[in-house]
């Protein structure tokens, strides 16, 4: 269903508001200093008033950032809306490739944006503290799809998923910040999409889709004696390795 036609004007009134108070931001900090100019000028280059500039952001750092909050919304309807059958991992790349698009939409803004970051460190800790968001955003959906119940010693299925969450967003920033080092030239998201890859590599095999079913019988093994039967449980997704360790294990747990 399409969006009240006020509520839209409404919703684009204040994304062109945001925008002009991030442009003013910007043109005033590169010119005039990040320190020496007040929130008061940044309204007036504006033209809006000092309270205007506060029902959109809470401080002058915050106002070059203008799009987080709003990329934040749209990464977690990915995420909602995700089909039940996708590989989680492939779902979380979805959502930050929202973040980048969110960069690669205006990539003069974001290149200057990027070298204030440099220079100035009430920016760069406001950057960490925004890309941390995503980070936990990310962990929560990654732990919501593994089965704590089914954890067993030498599994640590939570651990897999947040250094898989961090993996993400460090490809997204390693990405990123190579793309605007480059000015924002070439094609950003084909070299994310190519990070995913070694990303899919390193921790697909390990996640399983959705809320994990019973594992399935690994094949029965059957031992010496005439008769003897055992029976070998391993994980879904499990690799070869782990799946002839639980094996080896049946057996000699079998064994009288």
């Amino acid at each position: 269903m399409s969006q009240p036609r006020s509520t839209a004007r409404t919703t684009a009134q204040r994304h062109r508001v945001r925008q002009e108070l991030a442009t003013a931001a910007m043109h005033l900090f590169s010119t005039k200093g990040y320190e020496a100019t007040t929130v008061d000028e940044i309204a007036a280059a504006a033209g809006v008033a000092r309270r205007t500039f506060f029902r959109h952001f809470r401080s002058k750092e915050e106002a070059i950032f203008p799009d987080h909050d709003d990329t934040l919304v749209r990464v977690q309807a990915v995420l909602d809306s995700a089909d039940p059958g996708e590989h989680p991992l492939d779902t979380v790349c979805r959502g930050i490739t929202e973040v980048l698009r969110m960069y690669a939409e205006s990539p003069e803004v974001s290149v200057e944006r990027y070298r204030l970051t440099r220079e100035v460190p009430a920016l760069r800790e406001h950057e960490i503290a925004s890309v941390a968001r995503y980070d936990r955003l990310f962990t929560r959906y990654l732990l919501g799809h593994f089965d704590e119940a089914a954890h067993r010693a030498g599994d640590d299925d939570p651990l897999l998923a947040e250094v898989a969450a961090s993996a993400v967003v460090a490809a997204h920033n390693h990405v990123l910040r190579r793309w605007l080092r480059a000015g924002g030239k070439g094609d950003v998201e084909a070299q994310l999409n190519h990070a995913f890859d070694v990303i899919r590599e390193t921790f697909g095999t390990g996640m399983g889709v959705g809320r994990a079913e019973p594992a399935p019988a690994a094949p029965v093994a059957q031992q010496d004696r005439p008769g003897a039967v055992v029976v070998a449980v391993a994980r879904t997704g499990a690799s070869p390795a782990e799946v002839l360790r639980a094996v080896e294990k049946a057996l000699e747990s079998g064994v009288d």
